[in-house]
């Protein structure tokens, strides 16, 4: 099974308990795979949403990815990481996390995409395919045509990431990639259960 088909980023604007019950109900919806996603640098916060997270998707089979940071993924005992250009270097990512954890790495440009061919990673994050609220210090916008030159050379999957929403799910699906992440169109949404139920539909 591909685990990147349906990719849900989590919004570190939520309530711990809000959160918890987002991912319950947007996995029951068809998400394949949760990425915790934090940003305010307070590393216990961090990890007791990761450790919430995980609650969640007890027994759902689900892999669990920590964004950024290594010792939080280790910590919580989670199935990879997820990271950026800036984070700790693949390689020593790698090392530390051991063979078997999924590792997957932010590319935001066409340097970046030819280089992470000879890193230890898993799977691409490709970054950002359309513009977004949530990402604002972009380097470039990859647009379709972008994602389809990115997956004729990668030899890694690419999981599509930035401005994805219901409007344009089709179209970026249409292009072959491996997955997609959304953020607000399941984490925002008045029923995650439905609208991560929707999106995979229209990934067919």
């Amino acid at each position: 099974m591909n685990p990147y088909r349906l990719y849900l980023v989590t919004d570190d604007r939520q309530p711990t308990d809000t959160l918890q019950k987002v991912v319950a109900e947007a996995v029951a919806g068809g998400v394949t795979l949760v990425q915790v996603r934090e940003k305010h640098g307070d590393v216990r916060a961090f990890i007791e949403r990761a450790e919430a997270v995980k609650d969640a998707l007890r027994g759902t089979g689900v892999p669990l990815i920590i964004n950024d940071r290594v010792d939080v993924a280790l910590a919580v005992d989670a199935d990879g990481v997820h990271l950026g250009q800036t984070d700790l270097p693949a390689a020593l990512a790698r090392r530390l996390l051991g063979p078997d954890r999924l590792l997957g790495l932010s590319v935001e440009t066409e340097q970046q995409l030819f280089e992470s061919e000879s890193l230890p990673v898993d799977y691409l994050g490709l970054s950002a395919i359309f513009a977004t609220p949530t990402k604002t210090d972009l380097k470039k916008h990859w647009g379709l045509n972008g994602l389809k030159r990115a997956l004729s050379v990668s030899s890694r999957p690419i999981v599509a990431i930035g401005g994805i929403n219901a409007d344009n799910l089709r179209q970026v699906a249409g292009t072959g990639v491996h997955g997609v992440a959304l953020v607000s169109a399941i984490c925002a949404a008045s029923c995650p259960r439905s609208a991560a139920r929707s999106l995979r539909r229209m990934m067919k």
